[in-house]
């Protein structure tokens, strides 16, 4: 037997949050989300999500089948291969991803996956709403106070406000977040036949690393989608095509076939701070940075559309002990922000948006109480969540030694030799796969 509708307030509007409120909206949950942007397209950030198993398998129990469906007809084309390059486009490593490897998950982009996420939720969306404290009451009841002077009140708030998230720094003041020292340029390339020319077979259709001295390196990875600025493409399958012509997200010029790529390393190994330049001078630092690579790398970073470069200072969430339970959590980056070194924060959100509406749903249902369903989640959400945080900022650490004038050199010898050993053994290859799957799900998510 079903209690009364139990009302949920989301802070935050980003991928973790409107997969939660889609996965409360199927439970019979009263949820709203409050959402600091004005618009649907505002405030984000980078160009491409990779989704893995996890994060299919989260969105597919949250989503409407309906919507899921489109999610899917809206990915651009799944990589096929998994790269390790050096600068001059060497090969150290080469995976094919397919059902008897890795798996090669689901490429979109970011603002493509919110249309999605926010189809269905239009009635559940306030827009130019900036949360500035909660006030918790003796009754049990939760209240959110906006900026603006409004309020509202409900029975749990849930912070899914990102890294500056105002409600993990209210809930847990204990928390921190540090910065791993490490910072990132980013850009993307319109596909043409010039830039398209620029890459070999195996880069086009898949997932890059550039692996580079100073501890430098990059990512590369070219964005297909189903439809052009003409239309709909031919040959994608009439269901995908009544699906995603009507989709509400069409209507935004979001999708056009691009190439992504960034580059990073530690600060200290710099000519000047990324963060500090505007957009014409990032492509400039990024070209000095890649001064010595490949020429068709550093022509990409010369074709990139100047408007969509951007910066960033890696930072990572300290893993913090339990805490009690309330009527107030967090999930997402709100609470385990991670370093992109092992592409899976994004997936964990997801998957915190999953087991919190899967345990919600079961409060709803009068199977187990609302403290109970949070407790449950809280506790799980910590372990993964921070092994992830764990896990992802081994790869990106300023302090280690990869980034050191003369231990780095002797360290980047090491790292190709021991990729070219795992490229040329297929036991040791096999392995190196079985704990990538582990690590991002793959078995257990497909079960």
């Amino acid at each position: 037997m079903n209690r009364e509708p139990m009302n949920v307030i989301i802070i935050g509007a980003g991928t973790g949050g409107l997969c939660l409120a889609h996965g409360l909206k199927r439970a019979g949950v009263n949820v709203t989300l409050y959402e600091r942007d004005r618009t649907r397209t505002d405030g984000l950030q980078g160009y491409r999500l990779g989704i893995n198993a996890h994060g299919v398998a989260s969105l597919k129990a949250c989503l409407p089948p309906d919507l899921f469906a489109t999610f899917v007809a809206t990915c651009a084309r799944t990589p096929r291969h998994f790269n390790i390059l050096t600068e001059r486009l060497t090969e150290l490593l080469s995976v094919t991803l397919d059902e008897e490897s890795m798996s090669g998950g689901k490429s979109v982009s970011r603002m493509t996956l919110r249309q999605v996420l926010m189809t269905g939720l239009e009635q559940h969306l306030r827009f130019d709403k900036t949360f500035t404290r909660y006030e918790q009451h003796a009754n049990g009841s939760v209240t959110a106070f906006f900026d603006d002077g409004t309020q509202a009140t409900a029975d749990l708030l849930i912070g899914a406000d990102g890294a500056r998230s105002k409600v993990r720094r209210q809930l847990l003041p204990e928390a921190r977040l540090d910065n791993t020292g490490i910072v990132s340029i980013a850009a993307k390339v319109p596909m043409s036949e010039a830039s398209r020319a620029l890459l070999p077979p195996k880069v086009l259709d898949g997932i890059t690393l550039i692996n580079a001295p100073k501890g430098f390196g990059a990512i590369v990875h070219v964005m297909e989608f189903p439809w052009s600025a003409d239309g709909l493409k031919e040959g994608i399958g009439s269901s995908n095509a009544e699906l995603i012509a009507r989709w509400p997200g069409l209507l935004f010029d979001n999708t056009r076939d691009y190439l992504m790529w960034g580059v990073w390393g530690a600060l200290h190994n710099l000519p000047a701070n990324p963060k500090a330049l505007g957009q014409p001078a990032l492509l400039a630092l990024a070209t000095e940075i890649t001064d010595g690579w490949h020429p068709n790398l550093r022509a990409l970073i010369r074709a990139s559309d100047p408007g969509t470069a951007f910066a960033v200072d890696v930072r990572t969430s300290v893993p913090v002990g339990a805490w009690p339970t309330t009527n107030v959590t967090v999930l997402g980056d709100a609470v385990h922000l991670m370093t992109p070194g092992r592409g899976v924060g994004a997936n964990t959100a997801l998957r915190d948006a999953a087991l919190l509406a899967a345990r919600l749903g079961a409060a709803q249902r009068c199977e187990l109480s609302g403290r109970e369903a949070v407790a449950g989640y809280e506790a799980q959400m910590r372990e993964y969540g921070f092994h992830a945080v764990v896990e992802s900022r081994k790869q990106f650490d300023a302090s280690g030694a990869i980034h050191r004038p003369v231990v780095g050199r002797v360290a980047l010898g090491a790292m190709r030799t021991g990729l070219r050993v795992v490229n040329n053994v297929p036991l040791l290859k096999r392995r190196m796969i079985d704990a990538e799957n582990d690590f991002r799900g793959v078995e257990r998510a497909q079960q």
